[in-house]
């Protein structure tokens, strides 16, 4: 169940009623912020129907991010558009067994991007929450042993202080 109520046409106001062309239940969420769905719609035009990548790579690796995240709406959408784009059913089928290391008859450029999306996927998402844990942790050991600030790098507090607790 969605965090928020699915709006419709008309719950919106007549100069946003537009957004919901299309009544799909992302556009249906993400219709409470009108100005938010004008942009993430604007990229997403760009990605489906202005960028150079081949369509059939770019579905690949959507496919890829929407299995590896368990996107239930994403990777159903996206198998769809696919399949419109010429994406095979075994090359769907193929998302699953390269993320789990099995061969597939997959040419080499289609590996590399599930590849890479597996790698921007969970590698680097890792190292992000990762970096983020440690720091959150770090800030809160300073603070608790009052660790004071060096000299040389209270400059830098001065030029861009802190909020007051």
């Amino acid at each position: 169940m969605a965090r928020l109520p699915y709006l419709d046409k008309s719950d919106l106001l007549p100069e946003h009623q537009d957004l919901l062309a299309r009544n799909l239940n992302l556009y249906r969420v993400l219709a409470h912020s009108p100005r938010a769905a004008r942009s993430l719609n604007t990229l997403a035009r760009f990605i489906r129907d202005g960028s150079r990548l081949d369509p059939r790579l770019r579905e690949l690796a959507i496919l890829q991010v929407s299995y590896l995240t368990r996107s239930a709406w994403g990777f159903s959408h996206h198998v769809r558009i696919g399949r419109e784009v010429g994406v095979s059913d075994d090359e769907i089928r193929a998302v699953a067994a390269e993320t789990d290391g099995r061969p597939t008859a997959l040419d080499p450029l289609a590996r590399a991007v599930l590849q890479a999306a597996r790698e921007m996927t969970l590698e680097r998402l890792t190292d992000l929450v990762v970096t983020i844990s440690f720091y959150n942790g770090l800030v809160r050991l300073l603070e608790t042993m009052q660790v004071d600030v060096e000299e040389d790098y209270l400059p830098y507090l001065d030029e861009f202080p802190l909020p007051k607790t």
